[in-house]
């Protein structure tokens, strides 16, 4: 198709581009956006720098020697190769496995956001791949809140709709008179939305509250998590420990008959063991202030007047993602909509629940929910699925067995691991022990745009096309904007979108008409667009033609009609209305969790004291509580290598945030680069000091490129910053085998040597055989 237009988009924005001779010369967001990302800026060096990945490339071991040679993963050089040769030692490896050891063999992982683009959406092209032919074994939830998206269904309902069901910002700048953000409101995060984010609106929003009188609390050990709202009271809690706080906050309302009596009646099942457990019938420990004050660092009469202050306003409580990535994570989302069930609040204009405002340009957008064409993905034939943060364990305990979420399950035995988008050297915690399983399988492909760590751990690395080469449709859920995506530059080197690269491969399996079905991506564009046109009917969207569209390069919904209430239909008639949950009401005793048998998650949120003791012995050894973050300058690991990340770096380090008083000890000043180390690994960090971090806390944020400083030794020291060397790789709880990655502890001291160079941007050494 013809070029109409310069906007391409990505998952922290649409921009309008500027290209000469095949290179990205500007970028400049669209006027529309009220608050713009950064990230965008780093385009035009990154795209076609040094780190790009120009030509098919094999490891040299693997080259010669096939999968004999895998633990050469991460140490050797590659060789350059043609696709032909690439393509089919691919396919060659494929139907070996296969034939050997069945489809359940391969791995289809490519867990990660990708490239923006309804077609061109790599994970998804590379699933419609692997069911074509014959399956594989999938991931099932997110890094971000499997904790969060298991116990959820039980209590509550999924919480991927529940989430684009939530309060539109609009109504609580209208109603909302106390917002209580627990981890924060950060506007890092609301940078990004899967599909796109053209209109940041989160600053604009939560402006509007505070000109009409909404309070803001952000309890977090971070006061930075909410910096959109300056003048927002502070509850420094100490991380981990929000569970306690939230049981504290519901024995207030309950001891001093402050709870919505009639909507817990109502709207409820499972009060009475709850409340038994709140006051002690239980354990002999009733969950007073005191006792809480004394696990959260917080002052005892605060929270007593917190639980008053919610009962008395319009309140809106919103967890973040953050909280559930820990140990015991569920148990946190469980007890805040127990808390706000008591409140009674849910269904009301400004008041209630939120899973994540904030976790991404998404929840209480004034949007429609349509989120534009969608690529059918087909039937997957095998059936085995694994917890996403379960990798490593999938792949050194092959055939053992496992619980997760009420089922005993089994790992299967992986010989082929195939990624397109995504770098589980960014998701995965304990990257030291995922060096270690990574080099388990035969066989690993990826492709990929850039030389990342994961491409270097791989044995066939593919060169894939980024969004400013190729056609797409930009289109995100709730973001209210469609855009049509030209082609900016030629594709870079010999790189080929994934949708070439598997209907070459689909021809060479034998599959390539049923693949194709016969489109060229042009055409699959204007197939897709107009198969989503039905869809957009039913929410009130009247789509142009497929030309008219392209000829316009931008489309933008009305706004909905009338404003959303998380849960209205619920509270206003829950026997009309009712919730997905066994009971069709909000559980605060769930009798399925309690069948589960599973100490660490009764039938009933809960203080784990038992985990709690794990923790205080790691902190007797590693005295410091290190959070990961999402970062400011790009998304997850995205574009690391650009301008505006590498900008942000300490003497080329990951900042890390840590209290002055930490510091002073440890003979640690600003700027100093420090080695962040517990027996899981070690890497270098640079340090900012900051007043707005609790003592005992540092902060780092995820995505730093993982850089060894020698490769061929185990364990090696990470010269970049990866706090993920240092995250433990254990699940959240057996329901929900989340990501528990804030659950970490280490120690800190100053790196005296000289400091070691940073690699993780050069290309792999290559070589000629």
């Amino acid at each position: 198709m013809k070029k109409q237009h310069n906007y391409t988009v990505m998952h922290w924005g649409t921009w309008q581009v500027e290209s000469r001779e095949g290179e990205i010369v500007a970028v400049k967001p669209v006027p529309w956006d009220k608050n713009p990302s950064r990230i965008g800026q780093s385009l035009p060096d990154a795209v076609t720098s040094q780190t790009r990945i120009r030509r098919p490339a094999v490891r040299a071991g693997y080259l010669q020697h096939g999968p004999a040679s895998r633990e050469g993963r991460g140490k050797e050089p590659f060789v350059e190769v043609s696709w032909e040769v690439a393509l089919d030692l691919l396919a060659r490896e494929l139907r070996s496995v296969k034939a050997r050891c069945g489809n359940e063999a391969i791995y289809g992982g490519s867990y990660g956001w990708a490239s923006a683009g309804r077609f061109h959406h790599a994970q998804s092209q590379l699933h419609r791949f692997l069911k074509g032919f014959g399956g594989y074994t999938a991931s099932t939830n997110t890094y971000s809140s499997a904790a969060g998206e298991r116990i959820l269904p039980h209590i509550l309902g999924p919480l991927s709709p529940l989430h684009r069901q939530h309060t539109h910002f609009s109504e609580l700048a209208r109603e909302c008179q106390l917002f209580v953000a627990i981890g924060g409101l950060p506007l890092r995060n609301a940078q990004v939305n899967g599909g796109g984010a053209n209109d940041h609106m989160l600053q604009y929003w939560l402006d509007k509250m505070q000109a009409n009188g909404t309070r803001f609390i952000n309890i977090s050990p971070v006061r930075n998590d909410l910096s959109a709202v300056p003048d927002a009271e502070w509850l420094a809690i100490r991380p981990g420990t929000d569970i306690a706080l939230l049981l504290a906050l519901s024995y207030v309302l309950i001891a001093e008959s402050l709870y919505d009596q009639a909507f817990v009646a109502s709207h409820t099942v499972g009060f009475a063991p709850y409340c038994a457990y709140l006051l002690g019938e239980h354990d002999g420990v009733a969950k007073t202030p005191a006792w809480a004050a004394a696990i959260t660092g917080l002052d005892a009469q605060r929270i007593a007047d917190l639980a008053r202050e919610m009962a008395r306003h319009r309140t809106m409580v919103n967890i973040s993602w953050s909280i559930q990535r820990a140990r015991q994570g569920e148990q946190a989302y469980w007890a805040t909509v127990a808390l706000t069930a008591l409140l009674g609040q849910l269904g009301t204009p400004g008041g209630g629940l939120g899973f994540g405002y904030a976790c991404t340009n998404l929840a209480g957008a004034v949007r429609k929910a349509f989120s534009g064409p969608r690529l059918p993905a087909g039937e997957n034939a095998v059936d085995s699925v694994i917890p996403v943060a379960r990798l490593s364990d999938m792949l050194l305990h092959p055939g053992e067995t496992y619980e997760f979420d009420g089922q005993q399950r089994r790992y299967p035995d992986i010989r082929l691991v195939y990624w397109a988008g995504g770098n589980a050297f960014h998701h995965h915690q304990d990257l030291n022990r995922l060096c270690e399983a990574w080099r388990r399988p035969e066989t690993v492909v990826v492709h990929e745009q850039y030389w990342t760590a994961q491409a270097k751990f791989s044995d066939i690395v593919l060169p894939a096309t980024t969004s400013l080469e190729r056609e797409d449709i930009g289109s995100g859920g709730h973001d209210g904007f469609m855009i049509a995506m030209s082609a900016q530059i030629p594709p870079v080197g010999e790189a080929r979108d994934d949708y070439a690269i598997f209907c070459d491969l689909a021809d060479r399996l034998g599959f390539g008409e049923a693949f194709s079905e016969g489109r060229d991506a042009g055409q699959w564009l204007r197939h897709l667009y107009e198969e989503s046109r039905p869809r957009a009917q039913e929410e009130g969207i009247a789509l142009p033609s497929f030309d008219d569209f392209w000829q316009q390069g931008v489309l933008e919904y009305s706004a909905p009609e009338r404003p959303q209430i998380f849960l209205a239909d619920f509270r206003a008639d829950p026997e009309r209305y009712p919730l997905s949950t066994p009971s069709g009401k909000i559980e605060l005793f769930s009798a399925t969790v309690a069948g589960f048998g599973y100490r660490e998650c009764p039938g009933h949120p809960w203080w784990d004291e038992q985990e709690a003791a794990r923790q205080r012995q790691e902190a007797a050894r590693w005295p410091l509580h290190l959070l990961s973050s999402q970062p400011r300058a790009r998304l997850h690991s995205q574009y690391d290598h650009g301008s505006v990340s590498r900008a942000t770096k300490v003497q080329g380090r990951e900042p890390l945030w840590m209290h002055p008083s930490d510091a002073q000890g440890r003979d640690i000043r600003e700027g100093s680069v420090v080695k962040v180390y517990n027996d899981r690994g070690a890497i270098l960090a640079g340090v900012h000091l900051s007043e707005q971090i609790l003592p005992g806390v540092v902060q780092m944020s995820t995505g730093a490129w993982y850089d060894p400083l020698d490769p061929k030794e185990e364990r090696s020291l990470d010269k970049h910053g990866n706090p993920n060397v240092l995250t433990e790789d254990r699940g959240s709880s057996r329901l929900g085998q989340g990501c528990s990655a804030q659950s970490c502890w280490v120690e800190i001291a100053p790196w005296r040597d000289e400091l070691p160079p940073i690699t993780a941007f050069d290309p792999p050494r290559f070589i000629e055989v």
